[in-house]
């Protein structure tokens, strides 16, 4: 099982709070307009590494390539079944998705709660990435902005985090089981 999620990487710093000296002011860089580029990656929680890709957009072609690489990384001789954890994004359920997952039938998407990012512990390694690679940044070329956060990901990982209480509970489990026959009830059909 993974947990993949998606974020997009902008030019224009993401201004938050940081330490100066009392009496200095430090500058905020706006390098004119905007470009974004968009990561997608799975956290697997049992070893903390972070798996990505990268691409011009955050839809579903940067979905299915994320997939592809969850593919390769685990052979089917090794791994029968690879669960991927998403969120509720429109891009996760394009029918693109579901025929690409149909000829893939080893791995299955599996929905966390709507409006639930605190149950996926990538939204938190994601998070920790923007606010050190693209926060009050000065870099003046997106390439530059992506390498920031390429090198934090490689240098601080790997991410071991622990599951959100959530996947405690008696009900969460029982709608996963639930969620995951329904699913292989649907691929037997």
């Amino acid at each position: 099982m993974v947990l993949a999620d998606e974020r997009d990487i902008h030019l224009l710093p993401k201004v938050g709070a940081a330490w100066m000296p009392k009496g200095s002011q430090e500058e905020v860089m706006t390098p004119g307009q905007n470009e974004k580029h968009s990561r997608a990656g799975a956290l697997n929680l049992a070893t903390g590494t972070i798996r990505h890709c990268l691409g011009p957009r955050k839809n579903n072609a940067l979905l299915r390539d994320r997939l592809t690489v969850r593919d390769r990384t685990y052979p089917a001789h090794q791994v029968s079944r690879i669960d991927v954890v998403v969120d509720n994004d429109k891009m996760h359920k394009a029918k693109a998705v579901g025929q690409w997952l149909a000829t893939h039938p080893r791995l299955a998407l599996l929905w966390l709660p709507t409006y639930c990012p605190r149950a996926n512990p990538i939204e938190r390694a994601f998070g920790d990435g923007h606010d050190t690679g693209t926060r009050n940044h000065k870099r003046k070329r997106l390439r530059d902005v992506i390498g920031d956060v390429e090198r934090h990901l490689h240098a601080n990982g790997p991410w071991l985090y622990k599951l959100s209480r959530l996947y405690q509970e008696p009900e969460v489990t029982a709608a996963v089981e639930r969620i995951a026959a329904e699913a292989q009830a649907q691929r037997a059909a």
